[in-house]
């Protein structure tokens, strides 16, 4: 199962939550990105349903697999400042 990690930081004048290298939009206030990282953590959560996907790999290459909606992360939200 995949584990992720959402971290509050400061982003362009204010607050974000950040996945990875990726800043989600910048809030107003430390509470608000809190907030927002909460939420998308228990998006995360939210079980879909099965589905076909394609991508295109990186050596250029179109792959189809079978999503199934129930293998869905473990998240976290982590908040050093």
């Amino acid at each position: 199962m995949t584990d992720i990690t959402y971290s509050i930081v400061e982003h362009d004048g204010g607050w974000a939550y950040k996945l990875g290298d990726v800043f989600s939009e910048t809030f107003a206030s430390h509470e608000a990105a809190l907030n927002g990282a909460k939420r998308a953590a228990a998006e995360q959560q939210v079980a879909g349903e099965t589905t076909g996907i394609s991508y295109e790999d990186e050596k250029g290459r179109w792959r189809d697999e079978l999503s199934p909606g129930d293998d869905r992360p473990t998240t976290h939200v982590v908040d050093k400042t």
